[in-house]
C-alpha cells in the first residue's frame, strides 16, 4: 500500500489529533496565545457587556417605570400591562433567528451598533406617551429591533474564542443582566426625583434618559467592533493568524464556514441536545424576566416604599452578578456544563421554597437573593452550551438563535405571572416558578448524561466508518492520482457532519 493510501485510510478508522485539521498540524504559541486572548478581553468584551446590559435595562426598566407611576398616568388596568409586557416579545422572537442567519453577511459592526442606535431612539419615544395604545405602539418596535441583540453577540463571539473559553466571556457580558437589575433600580430611584421637571413625569424620565444612553452608546459602537478577527486593527497580523489558527484547530466544522443552506437549519431544528437546551432556556426565560420585570413590584409588596423597594431591590441582583461568574468560571475550568447548571437550580430551588415557607418580611427578601443568584448564574453557562455542541457556521447560528427565542417565549410566559390580584406574596406564580426551575435542573442532567453516550457512541470504530465512508469512497478509487481530494473529502466530512462527527466531541 503506498503512503498516500495509508494516509487516506487512517482519515476513516482513526480518531485525529487534537491539533490536526484536514491533514495540517497546527502549532501555536501559548505566550502569543494569552496575548491575543488577553487584548480580545480588554477590547472586544467591554462593549459588548455595555451593549447587553442597555438591552437588559431598556427591555426591563418597565418594571421600574410601573413603581413610578406609569400604570397609574395611563389609566392602565392589571390586563393591559401585561398586554403591554407581552407586546414586546412577539417580534423579539419573530426577528432572532433571521438575524443570526444574515450575522455573517451584514458584518458584526455594523448590525450590532445600528440595533442599538435605533432602539435607543424608540425607548427615548416611550417616555412621550399618553395612552395603552401608544405604550403597545412603543414595545413591538422595542421588541423587533432589540430581538437580534443576544443571539449576535453569543454567535459573534464564538468566531473569536475557542469552545472552552466561551462560557466565562458569556458569563462576563451576561452579568451585565444583573448588573442593569440593580443600577435599573438605583437609577430609578435617582431619576423619579426628577419627577415634575419640564413637565414630565418620573417614569418618563426614566425612559427618555436611559433611552438616550443607548443611542449615543450605539452610535460610538460603529468605531469599535470588529466584524471578524481579520478586521480586527489592535491585533497585529501575527496575533490575527493566531485567533484563525485557535478557532481552526478548536473547530474543524468552522473551515471557511461553508454556505448557506436551510438543511442546516432543519438539522439544528432535529438535533437531540439543541431541543433538551430549548427547553432549558425556556424554563429560565420564564423565571429569569419574571424576576427582572417583577422584582421592584415583588419587594414593594413586602411594605417598603416605592423608592425604598427600587433600592431594595439592588441587593438580589448584585448576588446574582457575583454567582454567575464564580458558576462560568467553574464551568469552564472544569470543563462542564451540566453540574454548575445543576447547582444553579438547586440554589434557586432553595431561595423559592424559603419564599413560600416563611411570613417573616426580611427573610422574604432574604430568599430573593438565593432565587436571583440562581437563576442568573444559569444563562452564561446554557449559552455556552448550545454555541458548543452545535456546528458548521449556520447549524450553529440556528441553534443559538432557537435558544433565546424559546428564552423569550418564557418571557412571554411570564409578564402574565404575578398579578394583582396575588399581591402581596404571589404564591401561584412561584410555585410554578418553581416546578420550572427544578424541571430545568433535570433537564440539565439528563442532556448531560445523552451527550456523554454519544461520544461513547462516537468511539465506536464501526459507527466511524459508516458515518466517514460515504465522503471517502471517490478517494479510495482515485487515491493514487490525487491525494488533494482526500483533504477535499476530510473538509466536505466536517462541513457535512458538523458536530455529528466523529471526531467532535460534545462538551458535557
Amino acid at each position: 500500500m503506498s503512503k498516500v493510501k495509508a494516509e487516506a485510510t487512517i482519515s476513516l478508522s482513526s480518531t485525529s489529533s487534537a491539533t490536526e485539521v484536514a491533514g495540517a498540524t497546527i502549532m501555536i504559541n501559548p505566550e502569543l496565545e494569552s496575548r491575543v486572548v488577553r487584548k480580545l478581553d480588554r477590547r472586544i468584551l467591554p462593549i459588548l457587556t455595555v451593549f447587553f446590559f442597555l438591552s437588559y435595562l431598556d427591555r426591563t426598566n418597565i418594571g421600574n417605570a410601573r413603581v413610578a407611576g406609569l400604570e397609574h398616568d395611563l389609566g392602565l388596568t392589571d390586563r393591559q400591562y401585561k398586554i403591554a409586557l407581552t407586546t414586546l416579545y412577539v417580534p423579539y422572537i419573530v426577528s432572532e433567528i433571521p438575524s443570526n442567519l444574515i450575522l455573517k453577511h451584514v458584518g458584526p459592526r455594523w448590525l450590532l451598533p445600528t440595533i442599538l442606535v435605533i432602539w435607543g431612539a424608540i425607548t427615548c419615544l416611550q417616555g412621550l406617551v399618553t395612552s395603552f395604545s401608544g405604550l403597545v405602539a412603543a414595545r413591538f418596535f422595542i421588541g423587533m429591533v432589540e430581538g437580534p441583540m443576544l443571539p449576535s453577540i453569543v454567535l459573534y463571539l464564538s468566531s473569536f474564542y475557542t469552545r472552552q473559553e466561551l462560557g466565562l466571556r458569556i458569563a462576563t457580558f451576561f452579568t451585565s443582566t444583573s448588573l442593569a437589575g440593580a443600577f435599573s433600580g438605583l437609577l430609578a430611584a435617582a431619576i423619579s426625583r426628577m419627577d415634575g421637571i419640564g413637565g414630565r413625569r418620573g417614569w418618563q424620565w426614566i425612559f427618555i434618559l436611559e433611552g438616550l444612553l443607548t443611542f449615543v452608546v450605539g452610535f460610538s459602537g460603529y468605531f469599535l467592533i470588529p466584524s471578524t478577527p481579520a478586521q480586527a486593527k489592535f491585533l497585529t497580523e501575527e496575533e490575527q493568524r493566531t485567533v484563525a489558527a485557535r478557532i481552526e484547530k478548536d473547530r474543524p466544522a468552522l473551515l471557511n464556514g461553508g454556505h448557506f443552506h436551510m438543511k442546516e437549519v432543519g438539522r439544528a431544528l432535529i438535533s437531540p441536545h439543541v431541543i433538551m437546551l430549548i427547553l432549558i432556556n425556556f424554563f429560565n426565560g420564564t423565571t429569569i424576566y419574571g424576576l427582572a420585570i417583577f422584582m421592584p413590584t415583588i419587594v414593594n409588596s413586602l411594605g417598603f416604599s416605592p423608592i425604598r423597594s427600587q433600592l431594595l431591590s439592588v441587593g438580589p441582583f448584585a448576588a446574582g452578578f457575583v454567582v454567575t461568574l464564580f458558576a462560568s468560571w467553574a464551568s469552564d475550568r472544569y470543563k462542564s456544563r451540566t453540574i454548575p447548571i445543576a447547582c444553579s437550580s438547586a440554589l434557586a430551588i432553595i431561595g423559592y421554597i424559603i419564599y413560600l415557607c416563611t411570613d417573616h418580611t426580611y427573610t422574604l427578601y432574604g430568599s430573593l437573593f438565593l432565587t436571583a443568584s440562581g437563576v442568573y448564574s444559569i444563562p452564561p453557562v446554557n449559552s455556552a452550551w448550545v454555541s458548543n455542541n452545535s456546528e458548521p457556521h449556520y447549524r450553529r447560528a440556528t441553534a443559538i438563535a432557537l435558544a433565546a427565542v424559546f428564552t423569550n417565549c418564557g418571557g412571554i410566559l411570564s409578564t402574565w405571572l404575578f398579578p394583582s390580584s396575588e399581591a402581596p406574596r404571589y404564591r401561584s406564580s412561584v410555585i410554578l416558578n418553581l416546578v420550572f426551575i427544578a424541571l430545568l435542573g433535570l433537564t440539565a442532567i439528563v442532556n448531560g448524561l445523552m451527550l456523554h453516550w454519544f461520544n461513547v457512541r462516537k468511539q465506536d470504530p464501526v459507527r466511524r466508518q459508516e458515518l466517514l465512508a460515504p465522503y471517502f469512497e471517490s478517494v479510495k478509487e482515485d487515491y493514487e492520482s490525487d491525494f488533494s481530494r482526500e483533504e477535499e473529502a476530510n473538509k466536505r466530512a466536517w462541513l457535512d457532519l458538523g458536530d455529528k462527527h466523529p471526531d467532535f466531541k460534545y462538551v458535557l
